[in-house]
């Protein structure tokens, strides 16, 4: 009975060993294929391009300026040299945080950019799923210190989303700003806050406005439809 107990125990002890090796296995299998499939996920999203920003300018600035892409109405007014490369950097640095799109290399973009191209041909040679179109329209610095100021900052600009597909815009949105102290306005103390409680620069003012701006974007799930 003893040798008997002992191959029982003997016997129980290989199945069990061999149980616990073919969970491992398992656990293994499981394992790689949720990675692979996250990794399926990663590489499925949807490429953007982004195109550097274009300069809109009107011979009047105290007359108004169309955008070229929605046709409304804007209010012109000085631009720095450079905000359009300003407005472009603030736009990859947070689209790149969104984590929504795979977004194409702005080097790439440059080298695909043609005048003979439309953005909306510049975004297909790149094989992109979006792109984005955006322009400048008012870009004035302030004049004076973040304490206090003879002018303010003022900035506007637009931005577009295409869809390539079917060369649809899916989402726009617009910022056209100048500062203004909360004296004026009291119910914009939310505002007043974002914008540091004190004056900005027109480069801090526009990088609070395409924060706002892209706060909108909607999910891609709506993006897509």
């Amino acid at each position: 009975m003893r040798v008997l107990d002992k191959r029982a125990r003997k016997l129980l002890k290989g199945r069990l060993i061999r149980g616990l090796l073919f969970l491992s296995f398992l656990f293994g299998i499981v394992g790689i294929l949720l990675t692979s499939g996250s990794e399926g996920r990663a590489e499925t999203k949807p490429s953007l391009a982004i195109l550097p920003f274009l300069v809109e300018r009107v011979e009047n600035p105290e007359k108004g300026v169309l955008c070229p892409v929605c046709k409304g109405v804007r209010r012109s007014g000085e631009i720095m040299p450079g905000s359009q490369n300003t407005l472009t950097d603030l736009l990859y640095t947070r689209m790149e945080a969104n984590g929504t799109f795979q977004i194409i290399a702005q080097k790439k973009v440059e080298e695909t950019l043609l005048p003979s191209l439309s953005s909306i041909q510049t975004g297909k040679k790149l094989e992109a799923d979006f792109i984005f179109i955006g322009y400048v329209f008012r870009f004035e610095e302030r004049m004076g210190s973040s304490l206090g100021v003879e002018r303010p900052a003022s900035v506007s600009f637009d931005l577009h989303l295409f869809r390539l597909s079917d060369e649809k815009m899916v989402w726009m949105g617009k910022f056209d700003e100048t500062q203004r102290p909360l004296s004026e306005n009291l119910f914009k103390i939310g505002s007043f806050i974002r914008r540091k409680g004190s004056w900005l620069t027109a480069a801090e003012l526009a990088s609070v406005g395409m924060d706002e701006m892209l706060g909108k974007l909607p999910g891609l799930q709506e993006l897509e439809q």
